[in-house]
């Protein structure tokens, strides 16, 4: 995997020689050269193991997010903040449904830590975090983290996930 330093290198550089292609004369490899230097510097800000492990989790593939995560060497060097917050929301997720409690409850602090970017995203990890807390039977801890799921749910698309964990909640 490219690192970010090398990403932005290699658009520099496309980007360059894309201009220089314009100075000369070619158009058309000019504009070749100015899309691809496009691509290059999207692939700085979506990283593609990422975006596999999004699709992955869509179909609820679990191992094939955990192969595509694995990829990621170091996120905190190689991913930009939000992604990295992502990438822990998603070994988070991934943790928890092998019933690893610890580790998700550490992949998924980390990851509110470093700041999600949607607050739909934030409600989603404090469920994941309430169902950590009822599984433990930890109701105080659980109830407050529904509340703040609640809070964080402006648009109302938790409202079924939140109503469930309530009733979770009251059977312990």
């Amino acid at each position: 995997m490219l690192n970010k330093l090398v990403r932005i290198a290699l658009f520099a550089i496309v980007l360059c020689v894309s201009i220089w292609q314009f100075v000369v004369g070619n158009i058309g490899n000019g504009i070749f050269l100015f899309l691809l230097s496009g691509i290059v510097l999207l692939s700085y800000f979506r990283n593609e193991n990422m975006i596999m492990a999004l699709w992955y989790l869509r179909s609820q593939q679990f191992n094939k997010v955990k192969k595509w995560l694995s990829r990621i060497k170091d996120p905190e060097k190689s991913l930009i903040k939000s992604q990295a917050a992502y990438y822990y929301l998603l070994q988070g997720l991934v943790s928890g449904q092998e019933q690893n409690l610890n580790e998700a409850e550490k992949y998924i602090k980390r990851s509110m830590a470093l700041g999600l970017r949607m607050k739909t995203d934030e409600a989603m990890a404090c469920l994941q975090m309430a169902g950590i807390a009822l599984s433990r039977r930890r109701k105080t801890e659980a109830t407050m983290w529904i509340n703040k799921a609640k809070q964080l749910d402006e648009k109302k698309m938790l409202a079924d996930q939140i109503k469930q964990m309530k009733t979770f909640l009251n059977k312990i």
